[in-house]
């Protein structure tokens, strides 16, 4: 298991905050550039043109609406499903 797998079939865990730093490393290994930071608020854009802005809570996790929001947007479930069959 590669260690995008292990980092994503963490966030599948739903176990609540997630640290901001693995988040950041999965949406940018999904094509994701972080184009702006207001204060606790990170925008990240896809060149598709889907964005996500996920607010950090002191500067370290991301509450688990936001992780669950990410998981929905990349459709996570079903690459990790796909990855694991093959």
């Amino acid at each position: 298991m590669s260690k995008l797998e292990k980092l994503i079939a963490s966030l599948l865990a739903d176990s609540g905050e997630y640290p901001f730093s693995d988040t950041k490393k999965v949406l940018s290994k999904f094509g994701f550039l972080e184009v702006r930071i207001r204060g606790s608020h990170h925008t990240f854009r896809h060149e598709d043109g889907r964005i996500q802005v996920i607010p950090v809570k002191h500067r370290k996790t991301v509450k688990k609406s936001y992780v669950k929001e990410t998981v929905e947007l990349l459709k996570l479930k079903e690459w990790y499903e796909q990855r694991k069959g093959n």
